[in-house]
């Protein structure tokens, strides 16, 4: 195995040439591979390989572990009278939220709005670069079919399953977890920000911050006048 890495490496830096010369190269291995390099009394072409690559300005580190390079994501859809919509939360590995509040502009049921959130979070990610993930959502239905413990029983369902196992495909790992619905407040308040009809609004709204009462010891004032409405 160290042979072949080393190969791969001196074909690498001859392919590369240039590239290997105006700059410094950090290869990110699991394996001892520097210390192969480094002994002069391997026999065979590790000798010649090691003269070749030293070169070059290569620096061997550690391999992240995968969960230091794992995504989070935190997916909700809701469906009301007033509409559809879907809250979505990135986490990017650094600690980064990416936050979204998506209408969906057609009918639909809570069960295909939360596959909306879903895929829409796979996209999202995609986008961003995201290789190894964690989705979160409080859609048992969801996670069962992913995880194959439930069935799609509907063609609709069935398509958005598909959809979400082609997309899934796509990353090097992608891990969906059931949570329960107080552990993603967050989501939801999102998705049913985003299934509220807002026609009746204007259109500017701004939403601020207050961080204390506007009125000292309200609390103290409405129990008294309870007890003393004269």
């Amino acid at each position: 195995m160290l042979e072949k890495l080393a190969l791969a490496l001196v074909y690498a830096a001859r392919r590369h040439r240039r590239c290997f010369q105006g700059h410094p190269i950090n290869v990110l291995t699991g394996y001892k591979l520097k210390n192969v390099l480094g002994k002069p009394e391997f026999s065979g072409r590790l000798p010649m390989w090691a003269i070749e690559l030293g070169e070059h300005a290569i620096e061997y580190k550690p391999r992240p572990a995968i969960k230091d390079q794992v995504w989070s994501l935190f997916t909700d859809g809701a469906s009301s009278g007033e509409g559809s919509g879907v809250g979505l939360i990135l986490v990017n590995p650094e600690g980064h939220e990416f936050t979204y509040a998506i209408k969906l502009d057609f009918k639909s049921t809570n069960n295909e709005a939360k596959y909306e959130a879903f895929l829409a979070s796979l996209w999202i990610a995609k986008k961003l670069g995201a290789k190894h993930l964690e989705a979160r959502g409080d859609s048992m239905l969801i996670a069962g079919q992913i995880n194959w413990t439930y069935e799609a029983k509907n063609d609709v369902m069935a398509s958005y399953l598909s959809q979400a196992k082609d997309l899934i495909l796509q990353f090097l790992s992608c891990k969906v977890i059931h949570i329960k619905r107080s552990e993603n407040k967050s989501a939801d308040a999102l998705s049913k920000l985003a299934s509220t009809n807002f026609e009746h609004f204007a259109k500017d709204i701004r939403v601020e911050v207050l961080d204390r009462p506007s009125v000292r010891n309200i609390r103290c004032w409405s129990y008294k006048q309870v007890l003393n409405p004269g």
